[in-house]
Formats: C-alpha cells, structure tokens, sequence
C-alpha cells in the first residue's frame, strides 16, 4: 500500500479477521495495537464482577430487610404466575383434546334374564364371558343404596364437580412419597374409570379420567352419574352392579335390601376380594369389614343430619345397624349351567335366534341376547321340570347310569318332554344327564320313534275313507307285495319267527291296543298314496321333516328341533317309526290329537322385554295354529288310543286319576335289536312323551334292560310325571267317537269280516248326541273270548303283562268258530300295493311296539 494509505478510489486492503479483544479498524483499514491487561486501555475482567456486585447488595448491612422480603415475594408471585399461565393453558388444551370416549364395551354389556311362566323365578341368565350384570334405571335404583354408596365412597359427591382437588393433591403426595401410583377418586371418576378407560394406574390415564370426570358432571345429572357407577361397580363373587351384587350376597333384589345390607355391600366397594365374609381368614365378616361397615353407617348419618339423604332412617336405626353384621347366607356354587338349566337356556337361546321379523330378519343376534339385558319369559313351569327330573330318577333302574366315562356305550339316556295341549307350549322336559357332563338333550335330540308313530297311520286311514271298525291282518308274516320283505309282530321266538298272531282280521282299535305291526302296515299301503300319506299326516301333525324333506313343511312350521332324521315319506315301512323323532315333537304331535286335531307350534319363549322395558316379542297363538285332521278324525283316534290304556299295552299308564290315552313304541336298530322304548300320551290337558336309549342312541336295550318294551320303563315315568301334573286339575272328559265311516279306497277290509252286519241303527241310551247324528248308537256284537298271545309288557315289567281283550280274541281256533259264528270265512284280499319306492335299511319287519 502506498505512503500515507490508499489512492482515491482504492479499497483498503483487508486486514484479516478480527480477533476477540481486538478493536475494529480505523478508517484507513488499520486496526490500533490491542491494550495490554490492566493497561490503560482497559482494565483487567473479574468474571464474579457482576455476581460479586449482585451480592454484595444482599450482604449490605443498611439494605432493609423487609423490602428484600417484598422483592422476593414478587419474583416468586412472578414465578408462580407463569407456572399457573402455563399449567391453565395445558388444563384448557387439554380439555379440548381429549374427548368423551366410547363406553367399554365389557361395561355396556347387561345380562339377560330367562324366567319360568309368570315372568318372576328365574330359569338362569345369559352373560357375556364371566361378568354378571344387571343394570338399574335411575327411578329404579333404590334412595337405601344410593345413600350407602355416597357415604362410603364419595361423601363430597354432591358438592364436587366430578374432581376431588384435595384428594388429587394427596394422591399426589402419597404416591411421590411412597413411590405408589393410585388413590381415591370421586363416585365421578370410578364411574368414568369403569366405563370408558382401562385399569391401568398411570398418570397420563388419571388425567384423562379428571378431564372426562369434568365433562360427564356437566353433561349427566347426579343421580344419572350416581345410577351408573352403581350399575358398573365391581362388588366381587362376579358380580357387576348392585342388582346382581344383592343376589349373589343376599339372594335377592336390590329393591328388597334392608339398611344392613346396602350398607355392608357398599362396605365391600373397598376391598371387594378382601372383605368377602363367606372367604377364610380374620377379615371374613370380621373386623376391618365390620370397621368399613360402620363408617358407612357413620356417614349415612351425616347425610342425613345435613339433610342430604334420599331415603328415610333415623339415628335409633343405624345405631342399632352397628351392633354387627347383617346375616350373609352361604353362597351357592356356580350353577349357572349345571343340572337341566343348560339344556333349558340352550332350547331358549336356540328358539330366540330362529324368530324373524316381517322381512324375514332375525329378530335376536346372539350377542343381543348375551348382553342387552333382555328379560325372557319362557312356557315352562318349574312344576313339570321338577316331575320330569323326579320320576325319571325314581323309575330308571338305579345301576344304569346317564355318564359312564369308561365305557359310554352303557349309557342309559332318558328324554322326556310334556307340552300343553290346547296351545303347545313346552311346560316342562327332562333332558338326561347333566349339562356340564354333556351336552346332548335326549329330549330334543330323540331316538327312533317306533310303535309311537302308528297314530298317524290311523288318523291317514280315517281321512281317507276307513273307520276304526274296518279290518287288518293280525297275523305275522305279512309279505309287502313287490318285495322280499316280511313284516312281523313282536314276540319272535324259534318256534313262531314272525312273532304273535291275533287273527287274520282285526279292527283298527284291535291292532293299537296290541300295537300289531302287520296291521298297521297293511293300513298304511291301502292309502291313496301309501306311506306318503302317513307321512303327510305325521308332519301336519307336529313332526318335522328331516332337511332333505322340509319343502313338504308347512310354511310356518317350527319344532324342537327343526327337523327329524331318516324321515322319509316313501319308506314303506314308515308306520314302525324307523325315523328318529324327539320327545318334544312327539309330545306335541300327540297333543295335536288330543287337541281335536289342530296342531299348535311347540314353543318355550313366551315374552321378551328389552332394557328399557319395550315389549319387543310376544308369541302370538293364532299365528301357530294349523288344522291337521278333522276333528272327528282326532276324536276317533283318540278313542283308539284311551283303549291302549284301558285294555292293551299301555295299562301301566292308566293309574293317574284323569282320561288317558297313549301308544307304547319299540324300534329295532339295523342289527334287529330293541334300540328305544317310548310311551307317548295324553290327557285332556297335558301330553307327555318318554324315551330310553342307550348309549349313542342305538345300543341294545333287550338283554341289558330287565324290561325293554314301552309298556316298562317308559310307561311307569309317563305315568309319574303325568300323575304329579294333573292330580290337582279338575277331571275332563275326552269327546266322544265320531265312528267316521266313509268310502274306503280299497275293499277287503270291512267290518263285517269280523263283526256281525250291522243292524238298523236305533238310538241306544248308551250312544251319545254325536252318534246318534251319524247313526251309530248299535255297538259292534263280537265273537266270545278265547286266550291269546300278548304283545304287552314283559314278565318284570312294571305293570305286568297284558292280554287281548276276550272279546277282541282272534287267535286260529277262535277265528275258526268265529267263521261258522259269521257265516262268512272268506279271507281278506292281499294288501293294497301302495308305494313302495325308497330304501329301508331295518331288517325283514322291525319289531315294534
């Protein structure tokens, strides 16, 4: 650079970066000489200069003491001040974030109630998973408990706005002392916490619960907010909830507690494991319970000296209450599904999931029925479930068991079913061993129906043209023409292979009493249609089709269960009951006879009541009524089956004190033995149907029971059951025999091939109005009395055997006189081939009964 700094219009040259300490530049670009420390350019840096001088204020003496107290007070008011901007501006932010969430699902979940008939005896409950709830509207929810519950949780509850800030600030304390997370919390915030946030013990979840607690004070009102904490409330023994706690402690309602009671279950909120008085140790209704308890009953009395009570007690009352406990009665085991209550909630869940709308929708989904709370009134009387269970216990023979786990082939299973004739509804069923052993219901799953299907066989006959006068073979043997089949009646032996004979012609009522499987075949292929119109008669009837069928249902048809199994309407031999038919079908099939021959759809949920208290389904008996035979088809099937009882296999069920009629039923299983023993029947009220199986349902009955025939076992429960049931009702009359008679579709089987002609008729004093309208009043004249072979029970049968009705005898040397009696020995023609298309998988001419 030149002398004396640059030329005009020169930059100066650029002296390098400034150094810290170092002066800027002059104008000329130079940067003077930096000073020396403690040089007179600058003095030496005391770096506590500024905190020393700070300090030094604070340590001079004449410094007043009171205005450096006041300048502390500001500097923290300052500090404070922030903090509180601070901590109201995340308070307000998160208010505003954080939103009323969903209700815990497990929470809104209500169990539902199934009720015997009358709406009051509870049958069992539906609940999801193992929470037992039973909420309580606010108007619902009984002043006693809510008093209780206020004393013993939350004593500020109607003060505070959902929050507790003292209790927060203790928590606070505690847990930062202690190292513990948790605390109390207000009625508010145990409500918020159980309905709609976790149990985890976080603080991120505490104050989530404080912001929801605020916003659920200010949108429900005390008594919403206090009826649903004491809904969701857990008071141990599974119970959610006063109503369900107050049966599980006490047995009963929450609206029947006495101030003892409601005031130990509120007692119980705080340690509700620990304070169980039926559980061992010192504090089982000892001590620190019976301490909770009297600081509810302290506080009981607070409310009311404050004039906060809802209820009314006076100081003499809880002074008293102190004194001790209330009585806990022992708990009962959990029974929720043992005995028959399984059965009977599964039947219900089961009719519930089947019922439509108008459009064809179901009605109830299965978790509706789990968890809304609906109160289901069922048909069934704990009477008739109660006679079902004692006879069947009383009659079965006590060394075979429903549960054999070592060898379940030597299971001996029983279903019985009693359905009320005038509208079907299932009153009461036995379903055989314990639900918790297994769940198979033997009276909704049934066994092959045997005899008990020989009925229907009638009534088809009786429609079609035959009267109970017109004859059958009575003889073994028979040959199904376009077969290599024989039928045979029972009582085989190597000396007579088809079984007994009861004469070459017999009448109608003849071949029930005696349950003669060649008669009843016989009738079956003389049908317009054959077996088909059995078939048809059966199902119109009550029983169901099985699914390969069950277009030929009628269109509202509904049975317990849906459909039966091997029901098919062209097997020939249809009429020996093959098809596998429950108890609770046939019942109600039987019951269709009694009932004139109008069938009702079987049944068991009467009333369904949601939570809120809406009637949302009610059985409607008109719309299950369906006319299946003409009434005096019925009265004429029906008179056939009373001389069962009276003269023929089913005597044993004639002990009860009203009418009865019936029809024993044996079925053979493919390897041609005694698989299931029935007796169906009824009386002008009630009729009830019992079956024994063994094993899977096809075991062998003959050789293993003493007594394998309908007319045994089967006959002496149906009669126990039905005896209990109806021994109180007013005795009825069956109606009397219509005697229909009109043009048989086929001849060969006239009355007067075993009767004598018939007479003019004239009126007898004997004859009813019905009779005499048709011109009927001349009974049939028979021949004499002879002995012949029985189909009855066998020797150690209860009961004992039966024998043929001397009057009705047909064996072959009482049909020889009878022939010269008659004048007329002209055999019958061969059976009618009637349809004899579809398989048969029984051997040649099952045995039944």
């Amino acid at each position: 650079m030149p002398p004396g700094g640059p030329r005009s219009g020169q930059r100066p040259p650029y002296p390098g970066p400034r150094r810290p300490g170092e002066p800027p530049v002059d104008r000329l670009g130079q940067r003077p000489a930096r000073p020396e420390p403690g040089g007179p350019g600058r003095p030496p840096r005391d770096p506590k200069g500024a905190f020393g001088a700070a300090m030094d204020r604070f340590n001079d003496p004449d410094m007043d003491k009171k205005g450096l107290a006041v300048r502390i007070a500001k500097i923290a008011a300052i500090c404070a001040l922030v903090l509180a901007l601070i901590g109201s501006a995340a308070v307000i932010v998160s208010y505003n974030m954080i939103s009323i969430p969903s209700a815990n699902a497990a929470f809104e979940a209500e169990s539902s109630f199934v009720y015997y008939a009358g709406g009051k005896k509870e049958v069992g409950r539906f609940q999801a998973g193992d929470q037992n709830r039973d909420a309580l509207r606010p108007d619902e929810m009984p002043a006693l408990v809510k008093d209780a519950a206020v004393a013993a949780e939350d004593r500020s509850f109607y003060e505070n706005n959902g929050i507790d800030l003292k209790g927060i600030a203790r928590t606070l304390f505690s847990n930062a002392t202690t190292g513990s997370q948790g605390g109390a919390s207000t009625i508010t915030q145990q409500y918020v916490k159980n309905l709609y946030l976790t149990q985890e013990r976080t603080y991120s979840r505490k104050v989530k619960e404080a912001v929801i607690s605020l916003k659920i004070s200010r949108q429900k009102s005390k008594d919403e907010i206090l009826t649903g904490y004491l809904n969701t409330v857990y008071f141990g023994r599974g119970a959610y909830g006063i109503q369900a706690a107050a049966k599980a402690y006490f047995r009963k309602q929450a609206k029947d507690l006495d101030i003892k009671e409601a005031a130990a279950l509120t007692a119980i909120l705080n340690n509700p494991n620990g304070f169980d008085p039926s559980k061992a140790g010192a504090d089982s209704g000892g001590t620190e319970l019976l301490g909770r308890y009297q600081y509810v009953l302290n506080g009981m009395a607070d409310l009311k000296s404050q004039g906060k009570a809802l209820s009314d007690y006076d100081t003499a009352t809880l002074e008293k209450a102190k004194e001790a406990l209330p009585k806990f009665p022992k708990p009962k085991a959990d029974s929720r599904l043992g005995g028959q209550k399984g059965h009977a909630l599964t039947l219900v869940k089961n009719e519930l999931k089947s019922l439509k709308n108008e459009n064809g929708e179901p009605l109830f989904t299965e978790e509706e029925i789990d968890s809304k709370g609906l109160k289901i009134t069922t048909t069934l009387s704990a009477k008739a479930m109660k006679a079902a269970e004692d006879a069947v216990k009383d009659v079965r023979p006590d060394d075979k068991k429903a549960v054999n786990a070592k060898h379940p082939e030597n299971e001996l299973h029983v279903g019985a079913a009693t359905v009320d004739v005038k509208t079907g509804a299932l009153k009461g069923f036995y379903g055989g061993q314990d639900y918790l052993d297994s769940q198979i219901n033997w009276a909704a799953s049934g066994g092959m129906a045997g005899s008990t299907m020989k009925p229907f066989t009638l009534a088809a006959a009786l429609e079609a043209g035959y009267s109970l006068k017109d004859t059958w073979t009575g003889e073994g043997g028979l040959e199904i023409p376009g077969t290599d089949r024989v039928v045979r009646n029972s009582g085989q032996s190597d000396s007579d292979p088809t079984g007994h004979g009861y004469g070459e012609h017999i009448t109608g009522i003849k071949a029930m009493e005696e349950s003669v499987n060649t008669s009843f075949v016989q009738m079956s292929t003389a049908l317009p249609n054959g077996s088909e119109d059995v078939y048809d008669m059966a199902v119109k009837a009550g029983l169901p089709p099985d699914e390969e069928h069950a277009e030929n249902a009628p269109a509202d048809y509904r049975s317990i269960p849906a459909y039966s199994i091997d029901f098919d309407p062209k097997n020939y031999l249809i009429t020996l009951g093959r098809q596998a038919i429950s108890p609770i079908n046939m019942a109600n099939a039987y019951a269709t006879i009694a009932n004139g021959g109008v069938r009702n759809t079987v049944h068991l949920v009467s009333k369904v009541v949601n939570a809120e208290g809406e009637v949302v389904y009610e059985w409607n008996q008109r719309d299950g009524e369906e006319r299946a035979m003409s009434e005096d088809a019925a009265d004429d099937t029906s008179y056939a089956l009373q001389q069962v009882v009276k003269n023929g296999t089913g005597k044993t069920a004639g002990v009860i004190n009203q009418p009865a009629a019936g029809k024993t039923g044996t079925a053979t299983n493919a390897d041609d033995d005694v698989s299931s023993a029935w007796f169906a029947g009824y009386t002008p009220q009630l009729a009830t149907a019992v079956m024994y199986v063994r094993g899977k349902g096809s075991g062998k009955l003959d050789g293993w029971l003493d007594s394998y025939f309908g007319a045994g076992y089967p006959a002496e429960t149906w009669a126990e059951i039905m005896g209990t049931l109806t021994d109180d009702l007013d005795l009825e009359e069956f109606p009397e025999p219509a005697w229909m008679d009109g043009d048989a579709p086929m001849d060969g089987h006239e009355p007067s091939l075993t009767a004598t002609p018939t007479p003019t008729p004239t009126p007898s004093e004997n004859c009813s109005k019905k009779d005499e309208r048709k011109g009927l009043c001349i009974p049939i004249e028979e021949p004499s009395a002879s002995t012949s072979p029985s189909d009855g029970a066998t020797a150690g049968d209860p009961g004992g055997g039966t024998t043929p009705d001397p009057s009705e005898s047909t064996d072959p040397a009482a049909t020889a006189t009878a022939c010269d009696w008659f004048g007329d020995c002209e055999s019958s023609s061969p059976p009618a081939d009637g349809n004899n298309g579809g398989g048969n998988d029984s051997t040649t001419g099952s045995t039944t009964q």
